[in-house]
């Protein structure tokens, strides 16, 4: 067990110093895990979630497709057309890029929405820093709300077999999708008190065209079958894989015809994040690992001394920690390694998880707003704005990220508690 631990913690240090390496680094270790005898071989690919990597690969080509059609930029377009001036702009298209977050990737969803943006501020010859950095910390805040809108989501989902209707209505109470929304209601609010003195008027401009619906209606045939699954009982295991798969693969095709072209399945293809995919294989057999070392069991048990046999203070423990360590590592190793963890504390206590559960999705997903380097969304804002010639000070991230943060959370912890807790 010494050996699994120490494997691990060096395994985790590694990939926090070396970031563009992580995917390297998880097969690495997982060849470890498995070479030493801690994991094995016969039982190695089983501890890989083959239907949470399809669901990944194939709402991202899914999402490629969508992004290239123009939809989401006619939205946005129209979305402006509305609004009388930069604070309601702002918040319109921060409100806009939450929406969106839930169904598309969040970094795809700052670089669609913060062009608007800028091309606002150039207009109106004020900064966009602030605007922009709403739009990154929006499109972070939804990814816990559905199933597909973000990869901490699918892993949940994955792990607690938990389908798309579950993120809405679980075990017959409101699912986490509302401590989300309750989250965004109390944030955007805030920023409306934050932008208050942004009062100059806004021109719309003409209106992006939509070079095809297919893709759209893609999108919408995805979720429609998600939910139509989340009906039919005793469904095969990776039905929701095969789902998003093949739609990408309808998709490809049909980009294909109307482009005519065989490179244009390599457009689509190359926007599947392989480094992420191969990240998530090589850290489900690491996690695979030190749950056979035993491992896991000795932090669920530490984290269940900790709490003192309190549920609700294992539960705040588990969400503000999240939200911290969100803030300055990637939440998806980190909810990787955590699911089991607190499914083990449940055993531990002899409680349903769930709490626990979405305690920990909530914290690592939102903690990732406390800090410029927290979401990859965040990174991608600011360097949307550097690469513009706008400097980004850590004190102008904070000011908004920090108070964005702590007015999503807290909303979203109580609800959590008071629905599943008590």
């Amino acid at each position: 067990m010494v050996f699994a631990i120490i494997l691990f913690v060096v395994t985790y240090i590694l990939m926090m110093l070396l970031p563009k390496w992580r995917p390297f680094i998880a097969l690495g270790s997982a060849a470890i895990f498995i070479i030493s005898g801690i994991l094995p071989a016969g039982k190695a690919l089983g501890c890989v979630d083959f239907n949470v990597l399809m669901m990944i690969a194939g709402t991202m080509g899914i999402v490629a497709l969508v992004i290239d059609s123009k939809m989401p930029a006619l939205l946005a377009d129209i979305i402006i057309e509305k609004v009388p001036n930069v604070k309601w702009a702002i918040v319109m298209l921060s409100l806009f890029a939450g929406v969106v977050s839930a169904f598309i990737d969040n970094v795809a969803t700052v670089l669609m929405i913060a062009p608007i943006a800028l091309a606002i501020a150039k207009k109106l010859n004020i900064s966009p820093v602030g605007m922009i950095i709403a739009i990154a910390v929006s499109s972070n805040l939804q990814g816990a709300a559905t199933l597909v809108g973000d990869t901490t989501s699918i892993l949940l989902g994955g792990y607690a077999g938990m389908n798309f209707v579950d993120f809405f209505w679980y075990r017959s109470r409101p699912g986490i999708f509302f401590a989300v929304e309750l989250g965004a209601l109390a944030a955007t609010s805030l920023l409306l008190i934050m932008f208050k003195k942004e009062t100059a008027p806004v021109a719309s401009s003409e209106r992006t065209k939509v070079e095809c619906w297919f893709p759209t209606v893609l999108m919408g045939g995805m979720v429609a079958l998600l939910i139509g699954a989340s009906a039919i009982p005793d469904k095969p295991a990776m039905i929701n894989g095969i789902i998003c798969m093949s739609l990408m693969a309808v998709g490809i095709v049909y980009n294909m015809i109307r482009k005519k072209s065989v490179l244009a399945a390599v457009e689509v293809l190359k926007e599947i994040d392989f480094a992420t995919m191969t990240l998530l294989f090589g850290l489900f057999m690491v996690v695979g690992g030190i749950t056979e070392a035993g491992v896991i069991e000795k932090i669920a048990a530490l984290f269940s001394k900790l709490g003192g046999g309190s549920v609700f203070l294992v539960y705040t423990i588990i969400t503000w920690v999240s939200v911290l360590f969100s803030a300055f590592i990637d939440n998806i190793p980190y909810v990787a390694t955590m699911l089991p963890v607190t499914q083990g504390i449940a055993a531990a206590m002899g409680i349903d998880p769930t709490v626990l559960y979405f305690g920990l999705l909530s914290g690592a997903t939102l903690g990732g707003n406390l800090t410029p380097i927290g979401a990859s969304a965040n990174i991608t804002g600011i360097g949307i704005l550097r690469k513009g010639g706008w400097e980004v000070k850590n004190s102008d991230f904070l000011k908004i990220g920090v108070p964005f943060t702590l007015a999503a959370v807290i909303p979203a912890y109580i609800f959590i508690w008071l629905v599943y807790g008590m």
